[in-house]
């Protein structure tokens, strides 16, 4: 495996940078790994590592870079946690969306690129993933706690790939109304799957945090990699 950071032209000018880490399999198949409120940390880029030992092209753009390039934020710093949200308010989700795209393209681009690159985010990650089952034409997606999904669910028509969304029973950032809001409102949609996790809360994936949760996480990430290879291979 190697790991480097890339710059990516963005679509509205200026550019990006994103942590690249690349298995020593070929050809291999493309994830764009969308971050947490918390900017590309040491935990999104350990996600990218796993994944690119598990055989995929592991992409992890700078979603912050108009309002603060390489933020790296820990969740155990409350002060750390409140700069997140500061971000988190200041954060334009279309531009983000649009990086992410662009992204997507970089990948399918990528040499030794199979050209099938799918998506998993967290938190306003897994936001985001959702937003690119119904935006983007990633071949499949992966949403762990997303926030406001339930607000978004007009969207959903637009699904035309497999969809997961890993839901925290205890969320404190997602009501069990949202939480039933989404069950009911995605229930009928053949491209998604919904698996819910009692007695967890957001962010139970991830590590070395106080919020992760080993069993829960460790089932929620082999569900991850068997649909990805179900459909990306």
């Amino acid at each position: 495996m190697t790991t480097q950071t890339i710059t990516i032209p963005a679509l509205s000018g200026g550019s990006f940078n994103a942590y690249l880490a690349a298995p020593s399999t070929q050809p291999r198949a493309g994830i764009v790994l969308i971050q947490e409120v918390l900017g590309v940390n040491k935990n999104m880029r350990q996600t990218a590592d796993d994944l690119a030992r598990a055989g995929y092209l592991a992409i992890v753009p700078d979603l912050y870079w108009r309002l603060e390039p390489n933020v790296q934020l820990d969740p155990e710093d409350k002060a750390q946690w409140a700069r997140a949200f500061e971000l988190l308010q200041a954060f334009d989700l279309d531009s983000g969306v649009e990086d992410l795209k662009t992204t997507l393209s970089f990948l399918r681009q990528y040499p030794s690129s199979t050209g099938k690159v799918g998506s998993v985010g967290f938190c306003l990650g897994g936001k985001l993933a959702y937003f690119m089952a119904t935006r983007s034409d990633a071949d499949a997606n992966v949403s762990y706690y997303g926030v406001d999904i339930d607000k978004n669910l007009a969207e959903a028509a637009k699904i035309q790939k497999p969809l997961i969304l890993h839901i925290s029973a205890n969320d404190e950032f997602v009501s069990p109304i949202a939480q039933t809001t989404i069950q009911q409102g995605l229930k009928d949609n053949p491209f998604v799957t919904i698996y819910r996790y009692e007695g967890v809360s957001h962010g139970f994936g991830r590590v070395g945090s106080s919020a992760y949760r080993k069993e829960a996480a460790e089932l929620a990430g082999d569900r991850t990699l068997t649909f990805l290879k179900q459909h990306l291979g």
